[in-house]
């Protein structure tokens, strides 16, 4: 029998781009995942879909697991010939009974691992724009339990100590316990004019900030309604947030916006939109799927060679043209003398990765910018193959043939509305949760439409958002749908949009 393994993996703090590049390597491997409440669900996204997953959260206030039995459960997984990962939030072995949960598994003559992680203590402080040391307001910081273990016989936190450094300290898990802190701080000689910081949920999108003293936090708190998970920092480098707060200052910080693309090429978009701050909410409202029938691609790629031009006005096109080529026992090679156009620079792309460049991409990246190219071109009897969707616009092939092209249509793909939970996403829309619904294509506006009871929900529901198209075609279907568009991307792409969103905001802040 395989023998087993348990990798004690630090989480981070939240956000799930601060996992390490180990922590991720472990999470694929893992047959058996144990995870907190501060892990990021997300993460759980690297595990293998097969691996069991159990949730030990702990909480601080309330009933939780017993550690006996999370210790009991990693031992006799591993004892079994299972990969176990232990992933706990920030970093295993601060504060998070890493270490005991490590003897646990010593204690039964396991191998295992560990993995540290970015502590919330250092990392939700820089994201609240507060070095925790700096030359000439702090050499020094500790971080301290925000509650010990009441079954010590007596307290071990040195509060004289921790008020008379005059360094920062970070308190964990000390919501609760906020006003005994601040009374030890200030009875052990801090003053009360102390600058404090309070960050609940630090590094993540809804991370909220709360900063005053040692005078009026207690009252601040109360005002905020913060809960925990909330990280205490005392000490006048808590003055720089005002200079270096840089992680709420984005544009879109607080800003929820549904991403409606198909769920495998939803990522890139998410991931501009994270960067200007934005929290993603994702509601695939098309999937990309195979043609019901391959004959007339089949029957264009055993013809390749015949053609003049091959026209992509799709990210997909090549995706499924290549597969299909490549199952017909052919390669690039097949191409043979034929020119290639791309409808934009990230169809360009996916025929790049393949290993072929194309000859024309137009300025305009939509199917008139195609034409409009075209115009220059003598294309009279030139044989020209179009792959694409199983439903489009036939603007571009008739003016082709107008102009006395030979013009083939494939079918390479079709579009269909996938699953979703309307009903959470019809609530979300009604509680003004959801502050802007975007759409990259026309097929994303018609099946978002067809989600609901009718064009009249749906235009009345999405109301409260603004709504913003990848361009001037998606923007007029979703307007003749009832939708009323206020952003549009400067071209056709991708980033031009997440560029466009986070421009608006802006402009609204400024003259707000």
């Amino acid at each position: 029998m395989k023998r087993g393994k348990v990798y004690f993996v630090g989480a981070g703090p939240g956000d799930p781009k601060l996992l390490t590049i180990r922590g991720k390597e472990c999470l694929e491997q893992a047959e058996v995942v144990l995870y907190d409440y501060l892990a990021n669900p997300v993460l759980l996204d690297h595990v293998p879909a097969e691996a069991e997953r159990i949730y030990v959260g702990r909480r601080g206030r309330g009933r939780y697991g017993e550690q006996k039995e999370i210790n009991r459960v990693m031992v006799e997984r591993a004892q079994a010939g299972k990969t176990v990962v232990r992933l706990k939030g920030g970093d295993p072995f601060v504060f998070g009974r890493g270490g005991e949960e490590a003897e646990a598994v010593a204690d039964a003559g396991i191998p295992f691992e560990v993995v540290p992680g970015v502590t919330s203590a250092v990392a939700a402080a820089a994201y609240a724009g507060i070095p925790v040391t700096h030359r000439t307001l702090a050499s020094s910081f500790a971080v301290v339990t925000g509650h010990e273990d009441p079954s010590k016989p007596s307290p071990t936190v040195e509060w004289d100590r921790l008020a008379s450094t005059g360094g920062t300290v970070i308190f964990l898990m000390g919501m609760k316990n906020l006003p005994a802190i601040v009374e030890h701080l200030l009875t052990s000689g801090r003053p009360s004019s102390t600058p404090v910081a309070l960050i609940r949920w630090g590094t993540r999108s809804e991370q909220k900030t709360v900063v005053g003293t040692l005078a009026d936090i207690l009252k601040l708190a109360e005002q905020a309604a913060l809960e925990p998970p909330t990280l205490i920092v005392v000490g006048e480098v808590v003055k720089l947030r005002a200079k270096l707060n840089w992680f709420e200052s984005r544009p879109l910080f607080g800003v929820t916006v549904l991403v409606t693309r198909p769920r495998e090429q939803a990522a890139e978009f998410a991931d501009l939109l994270a960067g200007y701050g934005a929290t993603i909410e994702t509601f695939p409202t098309i999937a990309i799927m195979p043609p019901s029938d391959w004959t007339s691609l089949d029957k264009a790629i055993a013809g390749l060679s015949r053609y003049d031009w091959i026209i992509f006005t799709s990210a997909n096109g090549p995706r499924f043209f290549l597969e299909r080529l490549k199952c017909a026992g052919l390669d690039a090679r097949a191409f043979a003398t034929a020119r290639l156009c791309a409808i934009g620079p990230g169809t360009a792309e996916a025929l790049a990765k393949a290993g072929l460049m194309v000859d024309l991409i137009p300025e305009t990246y939509q199917a008139e910018g195609v034409v409009d190219i075209f115009q220059k071109i003598d294309v009279r009897g030139k044989r020209i193959l179009i792959p694409r969707a199983e439903v489009a616009r036939d603007l571009l092939p008739d003016e082709l043939r107008v102009r006395e092209a030979d013009v083939t249509v494939a079918v390479a793909y079709r579009t269909v509305r996938p699953e979703g939970d309307i009903e959470a996403l019809k609530a979300k829309l009604r509680r003004g949760d959801v502050q802007v619904v975007t759409f990259t294509s026309s097929s994303t506006v018609k099946h978002y439409v067809e989600f609901f009871a009718s064009r009249e929900e749906a235009a009345m529901l999405t109301a409260k958002a603004v709504v913003a198209c990848i361009g001037p075609i998606t923007a007029q279907t979703a307007e003749a749908a009832g939708l009323k568009v206020s952003i549009r991307g400067k071209s056709n792409t991708v980033p031009a949009l997440a560029d466009a969103i986070a421009e608006h905001f802006l402009q609204s802040s400024c003259h707000a």
